[in-house]
């Protein structure tokens, strides 16, 4: 099973920082790294969220965030990537406004891929809105994503967030939720419904609900597969229990994705190879979710 080249949608800066960049800034910033950040499995995704504490704390400065992006960008090249996008939520380096670190990812890209920003469970609605307002003028940042996941504390729920996703479309930015991972398929139905995504981070208990299926299928949603991720948070037992040979095989459109570089230790060529050993997967389903990743990538409309 071979591709001229690999798309990976889903990215995170701030989770995708080389081991040796890491140590780095983290020696010129004065900060003690006692151990690498590495998510296991089984860990949960509150566990996992709580890993990123690390890394930003040495992505404060423009100049941090731009040799990291640069640095991603030649590391998906070197894995066979041909077609990346990048994302990250700029509110959290604090070491400069978020539009100046948004420009510093820009820079460090360098065309190499294209920019997602994200908003979080739980922030404010407005906080998004300013996203979107700093990606309007900035046609590398190509796609608003909302990442995490709810918690009962949050004073916001997903519904809350329809105004800003509704601006983001307006302004051509592609749409993209973190939905289902390991929760009930409800959040899918209204992350493609109410908040327009046109792809779902994640989505391992999509056949949970075979109408939610039948309206990823009929509306071409491209569901953003991170199988060794899904492991180390819980949502699925096993690399080998991951569902997306089945969604393949239902007609749901799959890409498959590296999520976190530093953090779960792996590469877009790696979480593709998984793929192809999953139960069920066919030369013909692997390619054609290769085919989906590249045809799902976001361009500014």
């Amino acid at each position: 099973m071979t591709s001229p080249g690999l798309p990976d949608l889903h990215r995170h800066l701030d989770g995708s920082l080389r081991p040796s960049t890491l140590a780095r800034l983290a020696r010129e910033a004065g900060i003690a790294l006692p151990v690498q950040p590495r998510f296991t499995p089984g860990m949960g995704l509150d566990q996992a969220l709580a890993c990123f504490s690390l890394t930003l704390s040495v992505l404060k400065s423009p100049d941090a965030v731009r040799l990291v992006a640069s640095q991603i960008a030649e590391d998906a090249l070197a894995e066979g990537v041909t077609t990346l996008e990048l994302r990250f939520a700029p509110q959290l380096h604090g070491g400069a406004p978020p539009a100046v670190i948004v420009d510093a990812a820009l820079e460090g890209l360098a065309g190499r891929g294209g920019l997602i920003l994200c908003g979080l469970y739980g922030e404010p609605p407005d906080l998004l809105s300013r996203l979107v307002a700093i990606a309007a003028d900035r046609p590398g940042v190509v796609g608003l994503d909302l990442a995490g996941g709810p918690l009962p504390s949050h004073d916001f729920s997903m519904s809350d967030y329809e105004h800003p996703f509704a601006a983001a479309r307006e302004a051509g930015l592609g749409c993209t939720v973190h939905a289902g991972e390991g929760r009930p398929p409800a959040e899918i139905r209204v992350a493609v419904e109410l908040l327009g995504a046109r792809r779902i981070g994640h989505g391992t208990t999509l056949l949970e609900d075979p109408e939610v299926v039948a309206l990823l299928r009929h509306e071409e949603i491209t569901v953003e597969a991170c199988i060794t991720s899904n492991w180390h948070v819980g949502a699925i037992a096993d690399p080998m229990d991951h569902p997306a040979a089945r969604w393949l095989d239902q007609g749901v459109r799959v890409t498959f994705c590296s999520d976190n570089t530093l953090l779960s230790a792996t590469t877009a060529a790696r979480e593709h190879e998984l793929a192809a050993a999953l139960p069920g997967m066919t030369p013909a389903l692997w390619n054609r979710a290769v085919e989906c990743g590249h045809q799902a990538r976001f361009t500014r409309s």
